[in-house]
């Protein structure tokens, strides 16, 4: 698949026995027997030595009885490889196996199967297996799990759809993961264990061999059938106010027009030589400033403070350069240098939701709290950015839940990360001046063609509906120009929409849709009525049906698109 376009949303179909799937590119998606989902994804993955993704592509294909196999060529960050992929119906089973062999000498941090859980199975019970064959009895984590639940696996059991499902691995040790601290929408079983030393070194011709056997018994549940109407109640607080993200493109000259935002979220290095021209650049666009620092050490807040202070700063917020999150220390000399100045000081992570659910037990209680999303942390097809709409609201709730009820500011949010908070490497060092860009713009693969696309204005309603529904008091979307940006951009009108309902009494849903919907709506009471924002992804229409104040309205939303719909107050119902 190209990822310069938002889709297609379909691989190629496979079928063999009672076991169906689709073959997107490297991947078996959508695993299911019998109709009921089993895995959400299995794949061979092969990670560079700051934990990035190997390009792969698929050399060959073929299909045999009950079986097909995926010729694999990885090439890229340093790294070539082959594979082959076999994928094996036998009745009741379904086995996946790989064969890699390294071209040459290679640093990785992971290399072999993986394999993603759907987020549907959360509660489930989950039994895991171990090489001494003892094993131990838990469930899928429902509050996202900080560290990984299960470790030394050589085999797991779990009940889904009126199924026993079980899954066995051969090859390696491999543990799980809650991918959900990445809004990706899965919980993964990988090898090797992280408690082991990486990077590590595969030699020249070193071969890794793997395999997963899927084994279901029992008889398949009926499906639920759908609610008829999204039902809409007060949620008790009012809509996020938007915010956008300055842009870090390089300067062009042109004047570009004000965004529809409350007010634009600026980052800058403590010591970084074009911190004052950073922000004197965000300032350009008239609206307040909520400026996120990133120090390396206590002694240089003070100073960043005080190049802030005369752009009259709504928030501050700073982060340490290696850990991400506001360490006690900076956040202390925050709160003194800012004293006097009239700012919300904030503080969590600016990066991942993962590295605030890791730290805010040692963390200061803050006035409010924040966390950035990106949800291309692990993979790059279109299928993962639509999936981590439902995995957006999950990540706020926990985030407000952590907060203790203080407001969640949300942002950036961006389509591929801003930096690699995992990186073993050091970053680029930034410019003396912004002719050449900033941050984002100094990373080769920090820009998405995608977001010239038409249906991230449907993935940017969304969004707003999902961390609304979470609970988020602030959202802040992408940059202002640029690659990266909105000005010219589908999504900016999806933005201006709404922020026009920032403030307004929120509406939702009263039976919250499931981690894996496809049809979102952000709702607001307005004084004549009830304004709705729905939005569909996927590659299938939806018929939506929304009921408020006991009147209901009724509208056709095709894939990738959003719709703005009135619920008048003196509407009758049709």
């Amino acid at each position: 698949m190209s990822l310069s376009t938002w889709g297609p949303h379909r691989g190629e179909p496979w079928t063999s026995g009672r076991w169906r799937a689709e073959l997107r590119g490297d991947e078996l998606a959508d695993l299911r027997v019998d109709g009921v989902l089993v895995a959400r994804s299995v794949r061979a993955v092969v990670r560079d030595r700051d934990w990035g993704t190997v390009p792969v592509t698929v050399a060959a294909m073929t299909h045999q009885e009950g079986a097909a196999v995926l010729a694999l060529r990885y090439d890229g960050l340093g790294i070539t490889a082959d594979a082959t992929l076999r994928i094996e119906e036998r009745g009741a089973e379904l086995s996946v196996s790989l064969e890699l062999t390294a071209d040459g000498h290679v640093t990785t941090n992971r290399t072999g199967l993986v394999l993603l859980h759907p987020p549907v199975v959360s509660g489930a019970a989950l039994r895991i297996r171990h090489a001494d064959g003892s094993s131990e009895r838990t469930v899928f984590p429902g509050t996202i799990s900080p560290h990984q639940p299960a470790f030394g696996i050589t085999g797991l059991d779990w009940p889904h759809g009126g199924l026993e499902l079980s899954a066995d691995f051969t090859g390696d040790v491999f543990e799980m993961e809650d991918q959900r601290n990445w809004t990706d929408a899965s919980y993964k079983t990988y090898s090797r264990p992280l408690a082991l030393p990486f990077p590590y070194e595969l030699a020249e011709g070193g071969r890794v061999e793997q395999s997963i056997v899927f084994r279901a018994t029992g008889s398949a549940a009926d499906a639920d059938a759908q609610a008829s109407a999204l039902r809409l109640v007060d949620a008790g607080r009012a809509v996020p106010s938007v915010l956008v993200g300055a842009s870090t493109a390089p300067t062009d000259g042109t004047a570009h027009p004000t965004p529809a935002a409350d007010a634009v979220l600026v980052e800058i290095e403590a010591d970084a030589p074009n911190a004052a021209a950073v922000l004197a650049r965000a300032a350009a666009s008239g609206l307040p400033l909520d400026v996120r620092i990133v120090a390396a050490d206590p002694s240089q807040v003070a100073g960043a403070v005080a190049l802030a202070a005369p752009h009259a700063p709504v928030r501050l917020a700073v982060f340490d350069a290696l850990t991400h999150v506001s360490e006690e220390p900076l956040h202390a000399a925050l709160v003194e240098a800012a004293a006097g100045l009239d700012a919300e000081l904030i503080g969590g992570a600016r990066s991942h939701f993962t590295e605030l659910n890791r730290t805010h037990e040692r963390l200061p209680r803050f006035d409010a709290w924040t966390i950035s999303i990106t949800p291309q942390m692990h993979a790059r097809e279109t299928f993962q950015i639509e999936e981590s709409i439902g995995l957006q609201r999950r990540v706020a709730a926990d985030a407000v839940a952590i907060a203790g009820g203080a407001p969640l500011h949300v942002g950036p949010i961006t389509l591929r990360p801003r930096f690699n908070a995992v990186a073993t490497t050091a970053p680029p060092e930034p410019p003396a001046d912004l002719h050449a860009g900033y941050g984002p713009a100094l990373r080769d693969d920090a820009t998405d063609e995608r977001q010239a696309a038409p249906q991230l204005a449907a993935w940017v309603v969304a969004s707003a509906a999902a961390l609304a529904q979470g609970g988020a008091a602030s959202v802040a979307w992408f940059e202002e120009w640029g690659p990266r940006g909105l000005d010219g951009m589908p999504a900016a009108e999806a933005v201006a929409a709404v922020r026009a309902l920032s403030g307004l009494p929120l509406l939702v849903p009263e039976a919250p849709a499931p981690d894996d919907a496809r049809t979102w709506a952000l709702a607001a009471r307005t004084p004549d009525g009830v304004r709705v924002l729905a939005a569909r992804l996927g590659d299938t229409a939806d018929e939506l049906a929304i009921a408020a104040d006991g009147r209901t309205v009724r509208a056709m939303l095709e894939p990738g698109t959003w719709s703005i719909i009135d619920v008048p107050a003196d509407h009758e119902e049709d």
